[in-house]
């Protein structure tokens, strides 16, 4: 028994909680309540589109004959619009002319950090500590590291400079990367009420599931500054990972209306627009990020859009998008499984999400799902073994077993120990959410025909409209016996019939033959058997035969229905095809009933 369970698709917003504070900071807040998505070594923009279309400002009026004097733009005026590549374009073109300004490299490596390039800010950082007597370069450098991912080498790096809050923040995440729960605790203690403090604490929160928690802190920093935009974002995040799609989308418009072009909260919204509706909607959410952008590429530009649109347009492009940002986007690891899944390829799951440690139900859900589909793949019990109990794990927890994907995941606990009664109490409690789903009717169908409901077997069945399905042999076969079980035994020999013969096509005709003869349905048996026979001479095979023809036979003398005179006749030219004695035995009967009844037979 194939067990087909739903695989959701894991899409979602960035999985770092916005609130880690891991920038270079070099003097005074940003001007902005955008928040870098950057989070490994791929050059990326910053959050914000800032080359808007929009009208030029008219050009001053300058008298004939007279140049205009060109006016050399402002660092902070870029800062203010978060326009970093102008940043670096002006700051860059200082340090080859050589002119003064105060801690030139310092904001060089800060501009690039923001816009995404870790590793030019490191040389930036590099080429500042040579000339700039100030430890706490260092904790800067290490935040680049940090963002490559580099979490041991931005420890060390981080050890060279001063204590400050800066470093603890550093430290404490670094921790957490590295699954150092004891060195976690030690720098929690060191955690200060600032608000910083509070949001690398509220982001630790984020990453560990603890969703509640996080937005606790996010709402307490946005009592005390209402005007701190960018907590709404937040809060909007943990609302999403809660389920709460649809809270999230309010919370998250008071942001989108100050910063209506930022590529987290508008990703952000069509993750939710994806969860409540579909790909097609999510999709149409994005469109205002490329009608803002300059580049015309904005979504080859950015990875974390480039995940998602694999997600909302259903897996396309999955293979050549997803391996490379596996280890800088925990749900491409996911999603990329998923894929598989998809296209059969269970190995290939089972060695991406192996050495997974689930944290969530749905990373708990995908990994039953795959050792279920690999151990019934293998035959392997150990994984069918441990997929059960991941299943039961989920379904048996108080905080899913009243939720639509925990009564599945105890439905397919009870589909591999095979105990279907079970099975149906659970899909019959949520059936009315999966009236056109082919997977939920698979697993229902084959449950109820299992539980020798075939009539509601069969209805499920039929209402499977995947064409890879209706051509599976597990998918078949079960529709064979429930046609059969149900009286039907003339659409299970149709079935067949359309069959290419093959070693399944001999496999549905032992089924059909056997079945059929157990359920009194003797004509179709006894074809079944001659067509097995002339496959196959095997002994067993003729006395099927031979058994289901005087059961013809015998509903004819009994008047009853499959005894009619047409159907008897071809099972008198069946038989002729045996070479074997018994087969004018049989006839000689037949012939004389015939005759006495005066009915018509070509014996």
């Amino acid at each position: 028994v194939v067990v087909v369970v739903v695989v959701v698709v894991v899409v979602g917003p960035p999985p770092r909680a916005r609130g880690e504070r891991r920038r270079a900071q070099v003097g005074g807040q940003r001007a902005s309540g955008e928040r870098s998505t950057a989070r490994a070594a791929m050059i990326r923009p910053g959050t914000s589109l800032t080359k808007q279309k929009q009208k030029r400002a008219a050009a001053p009026k300058i008298a004939p004959g007279k140049k205009a004097d060109a006016q050399k733009p402002e660092l902070e005026e870029f800062l203010k619009n978060c326009d970093y590549v102008g940043a670096i374009a002006l700051l860059e073109f200082e340090k080859k002319a050589k002119e003064e300004r105060p801690h030139l490299l310092m904001w060089l490596a800060y501009v690039y950090f923001h816009n995404g390039d870790y590793k030019k800010a490191m040389d930036a950082y590099d080429e500042a500590i040579k000339k700039e007597n100030d430890k706490n370069i260092h904790v800067y450098k290490a935040c680049c590291m940090y963002a490559l991912c580099q979490y041991t080498e931005a420890e060390e790096e981080a050890q060279k400079a001063p204590d400050t809050s800066l470093k603890t923040r550093l430290l404490f995440h670094t921790a957490h990367k590295r699954n150092d729960e004891s060195a976690m605790m030690a720098h929690h203690q060191a955690l200060t009420d600032s608000r910083e403090d509070q949001l690398g604490l509220a982001a630790i929160q984020y990453l560990r599931s603890h969703f509640q928690e996080a937005t606790d802190i996010y709402k307490r920093l946005l009592v005390d500054d209402r005007e701190h935009w960018a907590l709404n974002v937040y809060i909007a995040f943990c609302y999403y990972k809660l389920d709460y799609y649809d809270v999230s989308l309010e919370i998250l418009q008071s942001y989108l209306t100050q910063y209506p072009h930022s590529i987290t909260a508008v990703n952000l919204k069509a993750c939710s627009h994806y969860q409540l509706y579909n790909g097609k909607a999510a999709e149409q959410e994005l469109k205002v990020l490329q009608q803002a952008s300059s580049s015309g590429n904005i979504f080859q530009e950015h990875d974390l859009l480039q995940h998602n649109l694999v997600v909302f347009r259903n897996g396309e492009n999955a293979i050549q998008v997803l391996p490379p940002l596996l280890d800088i986007i925990p749900e491409a690891r996911l999603n990329l499984v998923i894929y598989h899944l998809r296209t059969d390829e269970a190995q290939e799951a089972y060695n991406l999400i192996k050495d997974l440690e689930p944290a969530v139900p749905r990373e708990y859900i995908l990994k039953g799902v795959v050792f279920a589909a690999l151990g019934q793949r293998t035959g392997y019990r150990e994984h069918l073994k441990l997929a059960q109990q991941l299943f039961q794990l989920v379904g048996a927890s108080a905080s899913e077993c009243d939720t639509i994907p925990g009564r599945q995941c105890m439905a397919s606990c009870f589909f591999l120990l095979r105990q279907f009664e079970d099975v149906l109490v659970y899909l019959k409690s949520i059936k009315p959410y999966f009236s056109n789903d082919d997977d939920f009717n698979w697993n229902y169908g084959i449950a109820c025909a299992n539980a020798a409901d075939y009539k509601e077997a069969k209805e499920a069945l039929l209402q499977v409209q995947n064409d890879k399905y209706r051509v599976e042999f597990c998918y078949l076969s079960w529709l064979c016996r429930c046609y059969i079980m149900s009286g039907e035994p003339g659409l299970a020999w149709e079935t067949y019939v359309r069959m290419d013969t093959n070693a399944e096509s001999f496999n549905l005709l032992h089924l059909i033959a056997n079945d059929c003869y157990k359920m009194g349905h003797f004509y179709y048996a006894c074809k079944a058997f001659d067509v097995l026979e002339r496959l196959d001479p095997d002994p067993e095979f003729w006395e099927g035969k031979r058994g289901a023809a005087i059961g013809v036979f015998q509903r004819a003398v009994a008047g009853k229905a499959g005894g009619e005179a047409d159907k008897l006749q071809e099972v008198v030219t069946i038989l002729r095809s045996t070479q074997n004695p018994q087969v004018d035995q049989v006839n000689k009967v037949i012939k004389r009933w015939a005759k006495d009844n005066r009915v018509k037979l070509d014996i």
